[in-house]
């Protein structure tokens, strides 16, 4: 039947009117998403917290608008069990503080760093290795009299090497008491300006440092007498060596190795010199490294031809000039009185509270 126009076409008796179909999507239109609703937009980051990108929420997939006759449309298909997509992070200028920027390593500056750390401690352990392969098995940082003596003859006061006065009892002839006063002391002078030339070349050997010398004359100003110290510079074995030297070589008997005399103008000694030596004492110590010598003659200037050793002059039944004078027994009782002087400023020097607090 025809239905005239203006009047709406009424369906056929027994058919169900249905919606039409939804244009379907062009073949090559992109799908950034899966089948579902376009995220939410992203929250901007909470002021307190630090930024962070906001999680997208799928939306519920759309139905198809109702027929005017109330029926549903077919339903949208269901979701793939493919896992969703999220959207790219916000870049640092969007929505993050800008981090500082960290310096980059200075690959020389440390490396002089740690060149200079291993030369330092290479330089500390080659010392001690070396300190320790090259020591002397018998050094010791103990203070002794060989270590202290060679720094006396300019450390030590002049009156307690050489004392204003000595006294000898039973030191002259017969045991008879002497006493000596003191008339002249010379500056330390190099063994070799100061000593014979034969006695210095005896002396060499075990490195003669500096003599010392002092005159002293007896109480009745009858007598001269000239006592020196030798500093050495060796050890127990060279002091040894030298000692033995003198007394199995037989160089403390020898003329030619006399010591010098010290004239003291303006005092009885003024008249003292080498053509007036009549007799000599030589004591090389090995305890400390040390040579003690003393010639004696007279004060009134007389010259002697014959000089004698103090221990020949010393003997009985000798005859000669220094012998019958005693003269053997002033070279060796000032000798041995300054000898005793030199060990106990050398004992001082190696025992007393200052050497006894660094061991």
């Amino acid at each position: 039947m025809t239905t005239p126009p203006g009047v709406p076409r009424q369906p056929a008796p027994g058919r169900t009117p249905t919606a039409p179909a939804a244009p379907a999507p062009p073949a090559t239109a992109p799908r950034p998403y899966p089948e579902s609703a376009p995220p939410h937009p992203a929250r901007p980051p909470h002021p307190a917290r630090p930024p962070h990108t906001a999680r997208a929420h799928a939306a519920p997939p759309r139905t198809a608008p109702a027929s005017h006759s109330g029926t549903a449309s077919p339903t949208a298909p269901a979701h793939h069990s493919t896992p969703p997509h999220w959207p790219p992070p916000e870049t640092p200028d969007e929505t993050t503080t800008r981090l500082r920027p960290v310096p980059a390593p200075r690959p020389a500056r440390t490396a002089v760093a740690v060149a200079c750390l291993v030369l330092g401690l290479g330089l500390v352990g080659g010392a001690g290795a070396g300190a320790w392969v090259l020591r002397d098995p018998g050094t010791t940082t103990e203070r002794t009299a060989y270590t202290e003596t060679a720094t006396l003859w300019h450390s030590t006061p002049v009156d307690t090497l050489f004392p204003r006065s000595l006294r000898g009892a039973g030191a002259g002839p017969g045991g008879a008491d002497r006493t000596w006063t003191r008339v002249a002391v010379a500056p330390d002078a190099p063994c070799a300006t100061v000593l014979q030339p034969r006695l210095a070349a005896a002396l060499r050997p075990a490195g003669c440092l500096r003599v010392l010398r002092a005159t002293y004359t007896d109480a009745t100003s009858t007598h001269v007498t000239t006592v020196g110290l030798a500093f050495m510079r060796t050890d127990a074995a060279g002091m040894t060596a030298l000692h033995d030297s003198f007394t199995t070589g037989g160089l403390d008997r020898n003329p030619e190795l006399i010591p010098p005399a010290l004239a003291a103008p303006g005092t009885v000694a003024a008249g003292f010199g080498n053509a007036q030596r009549a007799s000599w004492h030589i004591s090389v110590l090995t305890e400390v490294p040390a040579v003690v010598f003393a010639v004696s003659g007279f004060a009134d200037g007389r010259a002697v031809t014959q000089p004698q050793p103090a221990h020949q002059a010393m003997a009985k039944g000798q005859s000669t000039t220094a012998a019958q004078a005693g003269l053997g027994h002033e070279s060796r009782g000032i000798a041995d009185r300054v000898e005793q002087q030199l060990r106990s400023a050398v004992t001082r020097a190696t025992e007393g509270p200052a050497a006894k607090g660094e061991r």
